[in-house]
């Protein structure tokens, strides 16, 4: 191609499928300019094969259902837990249609936002009040803006979190506008050590460390401990649980709780020692959508709600009719339906009959022993057994194979072999799962 064999930019345009008409005109005019610069340059260049693949890129990047085999239930980068079809068919609803997201049916007047997840929250942890956000972070941004500007707030320096995506607690809590008053050391914080500048605080917080471990040499001031200082020194205490585990106990799982929990509060808990506020996520262990669960004493929660941040944070019906619905599965003890539950709880044993039918489809592979995460910053370092299919595939070919499927099945990856875990994938799927795969493996060879 010469520069007089350049297509307009309309004409370039006109051949770009897939994606809105006027970002095509844009890719076509961008893909004219490289093409241009690397013919002045003396170089090859097709300005059609340019724009198509900036295209091809710039579809893949909207959103698209795919398949979960990688054993991480709460796979963040692949959009956490699963809601249950109930919860979506709810969200849908409030989404086509008006509601009474803001209207009072009895009085007919204006009412309160959430008002009903509010009272099943309360119902499901025992809290005199509860609150509704659009995430666990924007819950502790709140509470900390809310109750701890005026004087300071007290956490342990083994409690400085960084999560995903470069979320600091230290630049959080200064985005808030409060004054961070450290204690104790990485290793070590003990009551005595919050006791010493509590009477001059406006908030004790507590965060658990749901992403890491600090082993060995270690020691934490226990939450009873703090319930009774903040009542001693008359300062709120605040616990942020981060995944949600509602119940210690898990009483919709029979026997004991999984060892995988060990260590993990429970909301229920909290409130039931005396914690002035929990927060939690939506999405994690909870097993909703995505939102920030704020449950504890109701003069706490009456603030927070009246802090002028707490508008910008609220969440729109669809997320509250989903919520809803997944609490609602809680107090009715349908827990065990929650997609979460389900695939953690999933045996060994139907898991191993699974990967049997795939490799009876004509997937070729061995299965292992292998274990599942939870993930998404719950329960670190736990796993749950889970068997695993090893697939006969060069591995890094077979990942792209997969990539570029029609509906994309993402794996992991092992000691360079390839492995299927169906602990995250609904028993629905195995059918696309097994189709899938014999593609990708058939054009491996």
């Amino acid at each position: 191609m010469t520069l007089r064999d350049l297509p307009s930019v309309d004409a370039l345009a006109r051949q770009l499928n897939g994606i809105p008409r006027v970002v095509a005109t844009e890719v076509a005019r961008s893909s004219l300019e490289e093409a241009r610069r690397l013919l002045v340059d003396g170089q090859p260049a097709d300005a059609s094969e340019i724009a198509a693949a900036h295209a091809r890129r710039l579809a893949r990047l909207k959103f698209r259902s795919l398949i979960n085999a990688t054993g991480v239930l709460l796979h963040t980068n692949l959009g956490r837990a699963p809601v249950h079809p109930d919860a979506v068919r709810a969200a849908a609803e409030a989404t086509l249609g008006y509601g009474n997201l803001e209207f009072d049916l009895d009085q007919g007047e204006r009412g309160g936002r959430g008002a009903y997840v509010h009272e099943l929250l309360m119902a499901l942890t025992g809290a005199e009040a509860a609150l509704v956000v659009n995430n666990n972070a924007a819950a502790l941004l709140l509470a900390l803006a809310t109750l701890g500007t005026s004087k300071g707030v007290v956490v342990s320096r083994g409690e400085l979190i960084e999560i995903g995506g470069s979320y600091r607690l230290p630049e959080l809590m200064a985005a808030s506008g409060a004054e961070m008053i450290e204690v104790g050391t990485t290793n070590r914080t003990r009551i005595a050590d919050y006791a010493q500048v509590a009477p001059a605080a406006g908030l004790l917080l507590k965060v658990h460390p749901s992403n890491y471990r600090v082993v060995g040499f270690t020691e934490s001031a226990a939450s009873q401990e703090l319930v009774e200082l903040s009542r001693r020194s008359d300062v709120p205490y605040a616990y942020d649980v981060g995944s949600g585990l509602v119940d210690e106990t898990s009483p919709w799982i029979s026997g004991p709780p999984p060892n995988w929990l060990a260590g993990e509060p429970g909301v229920r808990q909290e409130i039931d020692r005396g914690t002035g506020l929990v927060m939690f996520s939506g999405d994690k262990l909870f097993g909703g959508p995505q939102a920030g669960i704020m449950v504890g004493e109701s003069h706490l929660i009456k603030r927070i709600k009246s802090h002028p941040m707490a508008r910008a944070m609220r969440v729109p019906g669809p997320t509250l009719a989903a919520l809803a619905v997944i609490t609602e599965m809680y107090l009715d003890g349908r827990a065990l339906e929650i997609p979460f539950w389900r695939m953690a709880t999933a045996p060994y044993e139907h898991l191993e009959i699974r990967l049997q039918a795939l490799l009876d489809a004509g997937i070729p592979g061995t299965i292992i022993e292998s274990t599942s995460l939870l993930g998404a910053g719950s329960v670190p370092g736990m796993t749950v057994a889970s068997p695993a299919l090893q697939v006969t595939a060069q591995a890094d070919r077979l990942w792209d194979e997969l990539l570029a499927a029609e509906r994309p099945l993402i794996g992991r990856r092992e000691a360079g072999a390839f492995l299927v875990d169906l602990r995250s994938v609904n028993p629905d799927e195995d059918a696309s799962v097994a189709a899938t795969l014999r593609a990708a493996v058939a054009a491996c060879q």
